[in-house]
């Protein structure tokens, strides 16, 4: 990302402007998302391991599959907050909702 659309120059100093936190905004998401999606993995990748080895016993096989579900669970509603921000931008006729922008003039 190129930080240098949200620097000013004041007297030779450059000086960070209220829109650098679009770009910390946007990382720290994306950050998160990712974070988000790898720990569902893992829980997904557990789960599959312990029903493997669960050996017949019906609590350990359970537990397993509990562990799936509230992957599989994560992995939809991740989905289906991004559907429901897209519709609510379609039926708004808001451009670029899932977008943070910091207007620089009033109006824009």
């Amino acid at each position: 990302m190129d930080w240098g659309y949200c620097v000013e120059s004041h007297n030779g100093v450059n000086v960070a402007t209220l829109k650098c936190l679009e770009a910390v905004f946007r990382n720290v998401l994306l950050s998160i998302t990712g974070l988000a999606g790898i720990a569902l993995f893992i829980m997904l990748a557990t789960g599959g391991f312990k029903y493997l080895t669960s050996g017949g016993d019906p609590k350990a096989a359970e537990s397993a599959k509990n562990t799936m579900t509230f992957a599989l669970v994560g992995v939809g509603l991740m989905g289906l907050a991004y559907i429901i921000f897209t519709i609510i931008g379609k039926f708004t006729g808001v451009e670029g909702l899932l977008n943070f922008q910091i207007p620089t003039k009033i109006g824009q």
